[in-house]
């Protein structure tokens, strides 16, 4: 794994056009995920969560301020494959299987595949699944195909990982099992990760702080810090210091 490096949000200010009135989507926002860190991204929808990954991948352009990964431009990163992402559909292809679709970044990038079968191989099973690597995406359970989606996330060796609602389609228990796997990935990858997430619990499980939004126009109401010991375990998901995290969330969220 190479050395994490961070994502700099300067004053980022980003608007669209909506039905005759511009939507102020991002209202000068600044936001620091220090190299090998964990942040999640939390808000009601329309307040922006999105708009800052699209930034950080490239996908778009701010009106103002900057936005930086390992200190260059998003889209110069991503074409040097510092960066990877996973989003809540998997988006496999359905003709490749799973150590085809997990080399998908490296084909695009123009990697020789060949070259990197060990990574691959390696990735399938830290994503718990050796024995699938000729299967096909209709062959594999929701859960199995999202891991496939971080396996490829992460198959171009990045410092910096971007995940949107990964799990997001998946039910509660299946969610929750997926993220105790996903925290057990970062563990080994280390990669800063930006993740974008509605679940109050995921965010507490999986981040070292929790970034609350605000909406119309979008900006950062609050940082909460989140000081659980790693590795943490299903178990924590019941504990007093759990909850109380919970709660200082949903009472930022609510404006209080």
């Amino acid at each position: 794994m190479s050395t994490p490096a961070g994502i700099q949000l300067e004053s980022v200010s980003r608007s669209f056009s909506g039905r005759g009135t511009p939507v102020q989507a991002l209202d000068r926002v600044s936001l620091a995920c220090p190299p090998g860190s964990f942040t999640a991204l939390i808000g009601p929808s329309g307040c922006g969560k999105s708009t800052i990954l699209r930034l950080a991948l490239g996908l778009d352009s701010a009106d103002s301020g900057s936005v930086s990964i390992a200190g260059m431009p998003p889209a110069e990163a991503a074409r040097a494959g510092i960066t990877g992402v996973a989003f809540q559909d998997a988006a496999l292809m359905p003709w490749r299987t799973v150590e085809e679709n997990i080399a998908l970044p490296l084909d695009v990038l123009g990697r020789p595949r060949r070259a990197h079968a060990e990574k691959i191989a390696d990735l399938i099973s830290l994503v718990g699944l050796k024995g699938f690597e000729k299967a096909l995406p209709g062959e594999l359970s929701g859960g199995m195909r999202q891991r496939v989606a971080i396996a490829r996330s992460l198959v171009t060796d990045p410092q910096v990982l971007f995940l949107d609602e990964p799990f997001g389609a998946l039910d509660q228990i299946l969610r929750r099992q997926m993220n105790v796997e996903l925290q057990r990935i970062w563990i080994a990858s280390r990669a800063t990760t930006l993740l974008v997430t509605h679940g109050i619990d995921e965010a507490v499980f999986l981040a070292d702080r929790v970034v609350v939004m605000q909406s119309r126009p979008g900006r950062i109401a609050r940082v909460i810090d989140i000081p659980l010991a790693r590795p943490r375990r299903p178990d924590i998901f019941a504990s007093p210091e759990f909850h109380g995290l919970e709660d200082e969330i949903a009472r930022s969220l609510d404006g209080h």
